[in-house]
């Protein structure tokens, strides 16, 4: 078993060298074109993150109407 162990791991290593050697090359087209996409990204997730926000929020403030203590105290006072 511990030769198995041991065989695996060497294969296992010489193939993470192996991927490790490979390099990619970026073509100028390629990195205008990464470039060229990143205010799209960065607005894109602004405002995914801000529609999160907003629900989350909404949400809290929701759970927190329903357990507020006043809602219990003041029930039957509807006067205002």
């Amino acid at each position: 078993m511990l030769i198995l162990f041991i065989a695996a791991c060497f294969v296992f290593q010489s193939y993470a060298e192996s991927l490790a050697d490979e390099k990619k090359t970026v073509t100028p087209q390629e990195f205008v074109t990464a470039v060229s996409e990143v205010p799209n990204k960065v607005s894109n997730f602004i405002k995914n993150e801000v529609d999160k926000t907003k629900e989350y929020q909404k949400n809290s403030w929701d759970n927190a109407k329903k357990k507020w203590p006043w809602n219990k105290i003041f029930k039957g006072n509807n006067d205002g």
